[in-house]
């Protein structure tokens, strides 16, 4: 929902509760990074305990608030929150957005453009696996301090929760996530006090609030000034989240969030973090859950570890959302897709997906044991998806916005210096666990780039040997094929061929249906299709007809609902009489193919293997559809 579409949700008792809706999902990841931010700065392989004195408490805290002001407010919430794709955002919106710029003023889909948003996209599914491993486990550490007795079951308590997240995401997240926002809402009010408590009796740090006590501790300690940055990213890592999740809640909603709350509450508590130092360099071992009364510290780690399963929960749902998107962009192979509310296309369920990423963050606490030193694997994936997002921009101002080349040279260069520190502070963290998102990245690009390849080398080997329509015409009037009643709708490509399943049905059947239909479903550059753009319709005759079904990249390809409130009305069209025929390939490799195009050929047959089938992800009825196999060279 985009402030387009909000209507009367512009007004304030509307405003209200979208904003508290959107606290959870939105701001979860960075609601959650003061439990081991500012501890990173100056403990583990990201700091120097030795550098902490007052004057570089001091700096710390402004770097992480001239950080969150700098790249938070000023880059996503004023400026790439405006470059939203009919309402929604994200990276791969972004890139979409960019390519149906740059064809609508008759310029080539540079390549370079799907590369970027598949790599970002890509490393998403990286961050998916580590926030989820982060921010429970450093929640569940609140009982070393808390509980001491329990310290030891941190670990096991972390996968059981963990096993229980992933296990509910079958059920959908519709009936929970009205407490998302409540319960956020609670955390970022507790954060608060917490961190005005300390400020009370240490009110010097609020010099941290000089963007030049931060540029000094860079220069005072400049031999540390990359791991230190490196830490001070951690306060950053769900920035990226305030663009992906720019459709279900709109601008408005997001930006009133992060100024009237989110911010003031992570500021206070980073400074309170800061002050509570200065008295006590000890608490270093756990400054967020030390500054609550030894009383209050038990139920501060429940309320923690609640808002670290929602801020894992908002990303999990991202990667889900991100999936459905990419698997209509044709980026992936179908995969099952479950919708999980009679009322919100948007919230869906991906078997796959959700395993694959549960397997994952449980394999990460296990082999790393402590938040402290996972972050040191965590950071890489979203600077470099920041980076990413800022290459876009130069893209998108340009082909969207208009902008004037030095303009945009000068607006995304500073968001590069920014980008470009953090990603060269966290390139250090490589060795110490940085390689497995990156890694892992690698990998989920990887596989969509060879569905990418493959899905074209299938085209055009099928678009060699296809029959042309006009060929069929011909032989259609002639009367040498002979028609039974009824309507056949045969899945076909864009071009003006017919498709092999019914030339399978000749060859075998040796009938044709009184009235065909080639379906071809298309996948716009948008995530909704507009009124009146969702068809394309024509009659060639002799019965035969070609349909183009449109579908936006965010909506779900339902062909019998939409073939029944699309179609004209002289067709005469019937859904519970129509027969549906699928060609369902197999593929084998030629001869003349490389060794890399065999390995490439190889994995891509996998995947076509193992995809779901069209009949479930069109919605088609079970009982209305027939396959026909066929047997194809690549």
């Amino acid at each position: 929902m985009n402030d387009s579409q909000v209507g009367h949700a512009g007004t304030p008792p509307k405003l209200l509760a979208t904003t508290i809706a959107a606290l959870g999902v939105v701001y979860g990841d960075l609601g959650t990074s003061p439990l081991y931010a500012f501890r990173e700065c100056f403990s583990g392989p990201q700091g120097a305990q030795s550098l902490m004195d007052v004057r570089n408490l001091i700096g710390a805290a402004s770097l992480i608030v001239w950080s969150l002001l700098l790249v938070v407010s000023v880059k996503y919430l004023f400026i790439i929150l405006k470059l939203d794709n009919r309402g929604e955002g994200g990276i791969l919106a972004l890139s979409t957005l960019i390519r149906a710029a740059l064809k609508r003023f008759g310029g080539k889909d540079p390549k370079k453009v799907l590369l970027l948003g598949l790599a970002g996209s890509a490393l998403i599914y990286a961050d998916g696996m580590l926030t989820p491993a982060v921010t429970v486990l450093s929640a569940v550490e609140g009982l070393s301090e808390s509980a001491p007795l329990l310290s030891h079951w941190a670990v096991p308590v972390a996968v059981a929760i963990l096993v229980g997240l992933f296990s509910i995401q079958q059920f959908g997240t519709g009936k929970v996530g009205g407490l998302f926002g409540p319960v956020i809402l609670l955390w970022f009010v507790v954060i608060g006090l917490l961190g005005i408590g300390a400020l009370w009796s240490h009110p010097q740090v609020l010099l941290a609030l000089s963007p030049w006590e931060g540029l000094a501790f860079l220069l005072r300690e400049w031999k540390h000034a990359m791991p230190i940055l490196a830490a001070v990213f951690l306060a950053l890592t769900g920035g990226e989240a305030l663009y992906a999740d720019l459709g279900h809640f709109g601008t408005r909603p997001i930006r009133l969030g992060w100024f009237a709350l989110v911010l003031p509450a992570l500021m206070l508590n980073y400074l309170g973090q800061a002050a509570l130092l200065t008295a006590d360099p000890t608490a270093i071992r756990s400054p967020f859950f030390l500054l609550a009364p030894e009383i209050l510290r038990f139920p501060l780690t429940l309320l923690a570890t609640a808002a670290a399963i929602i801020a894992s929960q908002a990303l999990i749902s991202g990667a889900f959302s991100l999936t459905t998107q990419a698997i209509q962009l044709g980026c992936l192979p179908r995969l099952r897709v479950c919708y999980t509310s009679e009322h919100s296309v948007g919230q869906v369920y991906v078997p796959a997906v959700n395993w694959m990423l549960a397997a994952a963050s449980i394999l990460l606490v296990i082999s790393f044991e402590t938040s402290a030193a996972l972050t040191g694997a965590y950071g890489i994936a979203i600077a470099l998806t920041m980076t990413i997002t800022s290459i876009l921009f130069f893209s998108a101002a340009r082909a969207f916005w208009g902008w004037s080349l030095p303009k945009a040279v000068v607006v995304t260069g500073l968001f590069l210096v920014l980008d470009g520190a953090f990603l060269c502070a966290n390139s250090l963290k490589i060795m110490q666990g940085g390689w497995f998102p990156l890694v892992t990245a690698g990998g989920v690009m990887v596989l969509m780039l060879i569905w990418i390849w493959g899905r074209e080398r299938l085209y055009a080997r099928i678009s060699r040997e296809a029959l042309p329509v006009d060929v069929l015409l011909q032989d259609l009037s002639k009367g040498r094929i002979h028609r039974v009643a009824g309507t056949a709708i045969y899945m076909s490509g864009k071009g003006l061929q017919v498709p092999t399943a019914l030339l399978h049905n000749l060859k075998h059947n040796q009938v044709l249906h009184e009235r065909v239909i080639l379906l071809h479903v298309m996948t716009l550059d948008q995530p909704r299709a507009g009124t009146g753009e969702s068809l394309d319709y024509q009659e060639f005759g002799e019965g035969l007809h070609r349909v183009t079904l449109k579908f936006g990249f965010a909506e779900t390809p339902d062909i019998p609902k939409a073939l029944k409130e699309w179609m004209p009305d002289a067709v005469r069209f019937q859904p519970g009489k129509a027969t549906y025929f699928l060609g369902r390939e197999t593929y084998g490799v030629g001869k003349n193919a490389t060794f890399i195009d065999r390995i490439r050929l190889l994995i891509f047959a996998v995947m076509a293997r193992n995809a779901s089938p069209a009949t479930a992800y069109f919605q088609l009825p079970p009982g209305r559809v027939v396959e026909l196999g066929a047997q194809i060279t690549l």
